[in-house]
């Protein structure tokens, strides 16, 4: 028998008084008539001890948006995206101006079985992360391998910003050449800047200094005073960045219809980079997107400079020792001197400071301040 029971026999069989019940029962007097009461009304049931429960759970869902979760999980799974509790909310809160507490979209893939156990990992405070505080402070660089429809293999070269994780290009080769990283290398110098500094590891089309020399992108770099960072060999942990980008991108073209050309490839490469680049929310960036993150830092350049705008040029000193550049809508001419008439130089214009360099033998032939109230700059 419950003490509820004992309470209630002791005031309606025995007909003691409820305060003296209360006090030999040690509970308040107000319990003692709130059992009672219950008892006349509903008899023994009526004084068991009820659930604790709340009538409300203002955290609960509705089966609707369980299951748009569970939907939207399906969908991004089946596009190769990422979708995970977080980008699940992202989504959400894109559609409906919010959403559910992460922890609450996770139970919700648990309990319709959408979540598959992992097995054990180290710990994610085991691991020394490195990440550039700013954009452009380091760029990586690597190349993958993949298939056409036709079983043809092709390579996929990518830059990637190391701060924003912005996927600056990603271009698809029948082989990456030295030629062809030079290439992108300088595409990308042209729409984002110089960076300080590039981390790859040490294929032949990055570095030959295993061979004593240096390649056509080491140059690349000693012209325009970048630093040339490389991973250690068999390490790819650190360039950790570009090659867990690299996973996420066959992910994605795994759940695409196979590409029959590298024309083919291209498109699926630029549709996926606008997509990450813009759409996709980053858990390493607090779940923005690499664009976000990219143009809301201060961007750092060769030898620490900072911000600005950068624009690069390849030209040659015509004969009378000059060369012509464009600041504000205006044509400015540099004299460099008759002696170095039919130079190729690299013109590395970084606001109004100016650098003119020979690509041959990477000297540097000029440095000034442009002054844009005189059209000839003297030497």
């Amino acid at each position: 028998m419950s003490k509820a029971r004992v309470i209630v026999t002791a005031v309606i069989l025995e007909g003691r008084p409820k305060a003296e019940v209360a006090r030999d029962y040690g509970v308040a007097r107000s319990w003692v008539y709130t059992l009672v009461e219950r008892y006349l009304t509903g008899g023994w049931e009526a004084i068991e001890p009820r659930s604790k429960r709340p009538l409300s759970n203002p955290r609960h869902i509705s089966s609707e948006l369980e299951s748009e979760i569970v939907q939207l999980r399906g969908e991004l799974t089946g596009q190769g995206h990422d979708a995970g509790a977080h980008t699940i909310a992202f989504h959400l809160n894109g559609r409906h101006g919010g959403s559910p507490a992460v922890s609450t979209i996770w139970k919700v893939l648990k309990r319709n079985g959408l979540v598959t156990p992992q097995p054990g990992k180290r710990p994610r405070s085991s691991y020394l992360r490195f990440q550039a505080e700013f954009p452009n402070e380091t760029w990586q660089s690597d190349f993958t391998h993949w298939r056409l429809s036709t079983g043809v293999g092709v390579e996929i070269l990518t830059f990637l910003d190391d701060h924003s994780r912005l996927a600056l290009s990603i271009t698809a080769h029948p082989v990456v050449t030295g030629r062809i990283v030079v290439t992108d290398f300088r595409q990308n110098v042209n729409d984002y800047g110089p960076p300080a500094s590039t981390l790859t590891d040490n294929g032949l089309v990055f570095t030959t200094r295993v061979r004593g020399g240096k390649n056509a992108f080491e140059n690349e770099l000693r012209l325009l005073n970048i630093t040339q960072k490389n991973g250690r060999p068999n390490h790819p942990q650190t360039q950790g960045k570009v090659e867990r980008f690299q996973q996420t991108l066959k992910k994605w073209l795994t759940a695409q219809t196979p590409a029959d050309t590298i024309e083919d490839l291209q498109k699926q490469l630029n549709t996926f980079r606008s997509y990450y680049n813009t759409i996709r929310p980053h858990r390493s960036l607090q779940r923005s997107t690499p664009a976000q993150a990219y143009t809301t830092g201060t961007k750092i350049g060769p030898a620490g400079t900072v911000g600005g705008h950068w624009r690069i040029r390849d030209d040659r000193i015509d004969d009378s020792g000059v060369i012509t550049i464009r600041y504000n809508s205006k044509l400015h001419h540099i004299g460099i001197g008759r002696a170095h008439k039919g130079t190729k130089v690299r013109i590395l214009i970084h606001d109004q400071h100016i650098r003119i360099i020979n690509k041959t033998t990477g000297n540097l032939l000029r440095e000034l301040n442009l002054n844009p109230d005189i059209d000839y700059q003297r030497q």
